[in-house]
């Protein structure tokens, strides 16, 4: 399935960030608002407790999960928001380092930053996200 997000390089701008400067999606498409997604397991405890790319795994997989549900994939993701509960910025890097990974080539235009609590007990990193679908 061809993904209805065109994502937009910059030229003009710095090559330094690791993502896309904008994106965009056809009139007529169907936008998916995602919840954060958090680091749960199943029975609702914290993953990764501790571990700032352990946790946005999970928040990867939990946002994959949702997206399946809406009937998308992670190549339709048009932006996120990347929330780490820290004033380092390495604990930073060490989450956004899962999720550029976790986008590969589909590098969306997103947000790092840095917060001081999330709401669940133990929690490091928070992903939310659109998506934009045909049909």
């Amino acid at each position: 399935m061809t993904s209805a997000v065109t994502l937009i390089r910059a030229s003009a701008l710095s090559d330094a960030a690791e993502y896309a400067y904008a994106a965009t999606a056809p009139a007529g498409a169907r936008f998916i608002f995602l919840a954060g997604s958090c680091p749960l397991d199943d029975d609702g405890s914290t993953a990764g407790i501790g571990d700032y790319a352990a946790q946005a795994a999970k928040c990867i997989e939990t946002m994959t999960g949702a997206l399946r549900a809406a009937g998308a994939e992670i190549t339709d993701v048009i932006s996120t928001r990347v929330l780490v509960a820290s004033t380092r910025q390495a604990d930073l890097v060490a989450a956004w380092e899962v999720v550029r990974d976790a986008f590969g080539d589909h590098d969306v235009p997103s947000t790092l930053m840095g917060v001081t609590v999330l709401g669940y007990d133990d929690q490091l990193v928070e992903i939310e996200a659109v998506a934009a679908v045909v049909g």
